[in-house]
C-alpha cells in the first residue's frame, strides 16, 4: 500500500515538474536554439518550403490583381448592358454560309421585347479597321455606324461639339464623331469640330470629340470614328443585307435573364431554326464575361497551385529527413531527458514543434518573397495591373506550411518519443 502511494506520488511530482505549457514553451525555445545552432542547415532544409510558398503567393497575387483589374474594366460596360451578334461555326464559314443579324432583327427586339431602356445597331466597315485621312495625315481606326442611343449605352460624353443625333441618321448626313486617339494620330486641333476627314473616299465633317475612355479588356475605345448608321449603310454600297451588331441596356438589371431568354426565343423563331439546331447568334452580358474570366483565372490558379504544391511536398520530405538526422544526433540527450522524468508526449511534442517552427519560418519567409515577386513582376510589365494578395491566400500558404510541418514531423517525433532511455544513454 505504501509502495503504491509512493509510486503515485512520484508520478504526480514528475507531472508537476513538466506541465504542458512549460513543455510547449521549452520545446519552442529548444527548437529555435537548434535552428540557430545549425542556421545554414536549417536554411537549406526550409528552402523547399520557401520556394513553394513564394511561388504560390507570387502567382496568386498576380492572378488576383489581373482579376480585380478585369472586374473594374467590366464595370465600365455596365451591369445592364447586352450585346447580340451573329455567330457562324467554322465549318459553315468554310462553305461560305454566314449568319447575319439584320435591321429586321433589331426592329423585332425593339417592338416585341419589353423592359429595354436603350437599343442601337452597330455596323462596322471592313471589320472595323479602315484608313482615315486628314490632310497629309493617315491613320487606321475602328469605324462604326450607330445611332444616338449609343451615347447612353457606350457612356460617351462630349468634350467638344455633340454626339450623333436622330436627324443625322434620318438624313444620312456625312458627319462623324472622332475619339481622342484618332485626333492625336491625325494631328487634329484640340477642338476638331468643323474639320473634315476622309474615309474610303467619303468626306465627313467632325461634329464632336468625346471624353477619353481608355481601354476595356485590351480593346482601345479611343481609336474609334462613329458615323450615323444610315450613312454607314450608304457608304457600304451594294451590300444588300449587312451584318449588324445589336447593343442594348435593360431598365431593370434583375430582369436580365428573362429579357435575354426572350431575345433568344424571338431570334430563333425569326431565323426559322429547328429545335435541334444551334443558335446562329450570341447574346453576351457583362456578367457572363465576368463569370468566364473568373472561371479561366480560377482554373489557372488551381492548376498552378497543384504544380507548386509539389515543391512543398519536396520541402516536407527534406524536413522529415533532417529531423530524423536530428533525432539520431540527439539520442543521448533524449535518454537524459527521459531519465530525469520527461514523458513520451514531452519528447514527441519537442520534436514535432521543432519541425513545425521550421516550416512556419519557411512559410513566413516565402510569404515575404512571394509578395515581392508579385509586386516586381506587375511593375515590370507595362500596363499590367498591380499585384493583389488576398488574405485567404496568406492564410492558405501559412496553414499549408503548418500542415506540412505536422505531417512530416510526426514520424521523426514518434521515433524520438519511442527510444528506450537506457539504450539512448549508452548511445555513442
Amino acid at each position: 500500500m505504501d509502495t503504491r502511494a509512493s509510486s503515485q506520488g512520484r508520478r504526480r511530482s514528475a507531472g508537476a515538474r513538466f506541465p504542458l505549457w512549460f513543455a510547449v514553451t521549452e520545446s519552442v525555445r529548444a527548437a529555435l536554439g537548434s535552428i540557430r545552432a545549425h542556421a545554414f542547415r536549417s536554411f537549406l532544409t526550409t528552402l523547399g518550403i520557401v520556394i513553394g510558398v513564394a511561388s504560390v503567393i507570387g502567382m496568386v497575387s498576380i492572378i488576383q490583381g489581373l482579376s480585380a483589374a478585369i472586374g473594374q474594366e467590366l464595370e465600365g460596360l455596365g451591369s445592364n448592358a447586352v450585346t447580340v451578334q451573329s455567330y457562324t461555326p467554322l465549318e459553315d464559314r468554310l462553305q461560305g454560309r454566314l449568319a447575319r443579324l439584320t435591321v429586321e432583327d433589331l426592329d423585332l427586339i425593339s417592338y416585341r421585347i419589353g423592359g429595354i431602356e436603350s437599343i442601337t445597331p452597330i455596323m462596322y466597315i471592313q471589320n472595323g479597321q479602315t484608313q482615315v485621312r486628314y490632310g497629309s495625315q493617315t491613320t487606321v481606326a475602328r469605324v462604326l455606324g450607330t445611332t444616338y442611343s449609343f451615347q447612353n449605352i457606350g457612356q460617351y460624353y462630349s468634350q467638344y461639339g455633340r454626339f450623333l443625333s436622330d436627324s443625322d441618321n434620318r438624313s444620312r448626313r456625312r458627319v462623324a464623331v472622332v475619339a481622342e486617339q484618332v485626333r492625336q494620330d491625325l494631328a487634329l486641333p484640340d477642338n476638331p469640330v468643323g474639320e473634315f476627314i476622309q474615309i474610303n473616299g467619303e468626306w465627313l465633317r467632325i461634329i464632336g470629340l468625346p471624353e477619353p475612355k481608355g481601354e476595356i479588356l485590351g480593346q482601345a475605345l479611343d481609336n474609334r470614328v462613329l458615323v450615323p448608321f444610315s450613312t454607314m449603310v450608304s457608304m457600304q454600297g451594294n451590300q444588300r443585307s449587312p451584318d449588324i451588331q445589336i447593343q442594348l441596356t435593360i431598365a431593370d438589371p434583375d430582369e436580365m435573364d428573362t429579357v435575354v431568354e426572350l431575345i433568344a426565343r424571338l431570334l430563333r423563331s425569326a431565323h426559322d431554326l429547328d429545335p435541334d439546331e444551334d443558335d446562329d447568334f450570341r447574346i453576351q452580358t457583362a456578367e457572363q464575361l465576368r463569370s468566364t474570366f473568373d472561371s479561366i483565372l480560377n482554373t489557372v490558379t488551381v492548376v498552378m497551385a497543384g504544380i507548386v504544391g509539389i515543391s512543398l511536398l519536396v520541402g516536407g520530405i527534406g524536413i522529415m529527413n533532417i529531423m530524423l538526422v536530428s533525432v539520431t544526433e540527439r539520442t543521448r540527450e533524449i535518454g537524459i531527458c527521459k531519465a530525469i522524468g520527461a514523458k513520451r508526449h514531452h519528447i514527441l511534442l519537442q520534436f514535432l514543434l521543432e519541425a513545425l517552427v521550421l516550416c512556419l519560418l519557411g512559410g513566413f519567409v516565402g510569404l515575404a518573397i512571394g509578395y515581392g515577386i508579385g509586386a516586381a513582376a506587375a511593375s515590370f510589365i507595362p500596363g499590367f495591373p498591380a499585384a493583389h494578395t488576398p488574405l485567404w491566400a496568406v492564410a492558405l500558404a501559412i496553414g499549408f506550411s503548418a500542415i506540412v510541418g505536422v505531417v512530416f514531423g510526426i514520424l521523426p517525433a514518434a521515433k524520438a518519443a519511442n527510444l528506450d532511455p537506457i539504450s539512448s544513454l549508452r548511445y555513442e
